[in-house]
C-alpha cells in the first residue's frame, strides 16, 4: 500500500518564514564558509534516506524546536 503525501498547504497557519528569513537561509547553504558544505552534506544525506513525509515532518519538528530554545521553553 502506497503512503500519501502529506498536504504541507491546508489547515491554520502556525510558523511564518519571510522572504528574508528564507533567503539567508539559502545564502548560509550556498555559502562557501563552514556551514555551507554541512548543510549541503546533511541535507543530500537526509534527501537519500528520508521519504518526502519524513523530510516534512523533520522540517517541522526542526523549526518547533528553534522557536521553543529561542523562546527559553
Amino acid at each position: 500500500m502506497a503512503v500519501q503525501p502529506v498536504d504541507l498547504t491546508g489547515g491554520e497557519s502556525v510558523y511564518c518564514i519571510n522572504q528574508a528569513q528564507l533567503a539567508r537561509a539559502f545564502e548560509l547553504a550556498d555559502a562557501d564558509g563552514e556551514g555551507g558544505p554541512r548543510i549541503r552534506a546533511a541535507l543530500a544525506e537526509l534527501e537519500q534516506g528520508l521519504s518526502r513525509n519524513e523530510r516534512a515532518a523533520l522540517a517541522f519538528v526542526l523549526i518547533d524546536r528553534l522557536l521553543r530554545t529561542a523562546q527559553g521553553r
